[in-house]
């Protein structure tokens, strides 16, 4: 009985130790969350550095020169179309004004001078009193007259006119910005200033940037072969980003596109339009244009998390019908919200890690657990 208990001992350590072995084996095979690789209609997205104009950017001249009388506006507020800006010293246009109507009465006295007088030849001539040439004469000085008086109300219409440039009114409404004049310049002929300020109309802003000519080409190419589905993807909404980072709440589209490609840059001009209800976005500021180049009908799509970069190569780890994880090194053609847009190295129907990168060995054998991947939600 005593060599009976070693033995028992021994043999129930060995039991143990096997049930152990099975265990760690058994915790040997993870099970991890993969998903499969999927085609999606994908819009891929450029972006360009665009600068804001307004969507009127209006400069306020002097038209006559002289002294600055008066601001009748405060910088960096709301004008209104038609209100009253600057006054100019106009005594000097009041004296031409005043000049010319004396020109012009002189003239009407003597268009009516020559008018009388051809009405008392007139008679004469047709009964041979006088001679034919006295009579030409006559007429001759009151057509002359007559274009004296024309030549004199023409006169003192632009002697008007230039008075009425004196008081600057604003053409448009808008945003008035820091005046260039103060009050007691003169203004009006360089080197004196001549623009006095800007008004700038923001309720909508336009956006100006640049497609190189490699983009221009490759997107109206496109634009042709689509058709009227590419004419259809010039009126896709624009996004912008502010220096902030931070997307603006409300989508722009593309209203012009230049005549020509700039020899010197080799870039052609695009200008979009983007409603600024609140007036966040000011003339001169610079943003990002976000802008759909063309859309993938069957792209090849994985989750981002799915991908593992390593000093600029990008890697996926791909599980077998075996069970078997093997690293894949693939090429990325873009993303698109969470997900990346793969251009080679995967193919349609592949399981992917989801989770375990960091701690997953390509030979390892794991158990695959399929699960769907939304990208809008997730």
């Amino acid at each position: 009985m005593k060599k009976f208990y070693p033995l028992f001992y021994i043999s129930f350590f060995l039991f143990l130790l096997s049930c152990r072995k099975k265990e760690v084996q058994q915790e040997a095979i993870p099970n991890l969350k993969a998903v499969e690789v999927q085609e999606k209609q994908v819009p891929l997205y450029k972006e360009f550095v665009g600068q804001v104009y307004g969507k009127a950017d209006i400069p306020i001249r002097a038209r006559v020169d002289g002294f600055v009388e008066k601001i009748h506006f405060r910088e960096g507020l709301t004008v209104s179309k038609g209100q009253l800006l600057y006054s100019i010293d106009d005594h000097p246009f009041r004296l031409s004004v005043s000049r010319e109507e004396s020109m012009l009465s002189e003239a009407e006295v003597n268009r009516v001078n020559a008018e009388n007088e051809l009405a008392r030849i007139a008679p004469l001539a047709d009964i041979n009193a006088i001679s034919k040439r006295d009579l030409d004469a006559a007429m001759a000085r009151r057509d002359a007259s007559e274009e004296a008086v024309k030549a004199a109300e023409a006169n003192l219409n632009l002697a008007k006119v230039n008075l009425g440039y004196a008081n600057i009114y604003a053409p448009i409404s808008g945003i008035i910005g820091k005046t260039k004049a103060k009050e007691g310049e003169y203004v009006g002929k360089s080197p004196n200033p001549v623009i006095l300020n800007t008004i700038s109309k923001i309720d909508s802003v336009v956006v100006e940037f640049f497609l190189n000519e490699k983009d221009y080409i490759a997107f109206y190419k496109q634009l042709m072969q689509d058709g009227e589905a590419g004419l259809n993807r010039i009126s896709h909404p624009l996004e912008l980003y502010l220096a902030d980072g931070e997307k603006f709440p409300y989508t722009g589209k593309i209203t012009f596109l230049d005549r020509n490609v700039d020899p010197g840059t080799g870039t052609i001009l695009v200008q979009s339009i983007f409603p600024n209800p609140d007036g966040l976005i000011r003339p001169g500021q610079f943003g990002k244009v976000k802008s759909i180049v063309t859309l993938l009908e069957q792209a090849l799509v994985v989750p981002q998390r799915c991908v593992v970069e390593l000093q600029g190569f990008y890697n996926v780890f791909t599980v077998g019908s075996d069970g078997l994880v093997t690293q894949k090194r693939v090429e990325l053609l873009d993303e698109y919200q969470d997900i990346f847009v793969i251009k080679s190295g995967l193919e349609k129907g592949e399981k992917v890690l989801l989770e375990g990168l960091m701690a997953v060995q390509s030979g390892q054998k794991v158990s695959p657990e399929l699960v769907s991947f939304n990208p809008v939600n997730q």
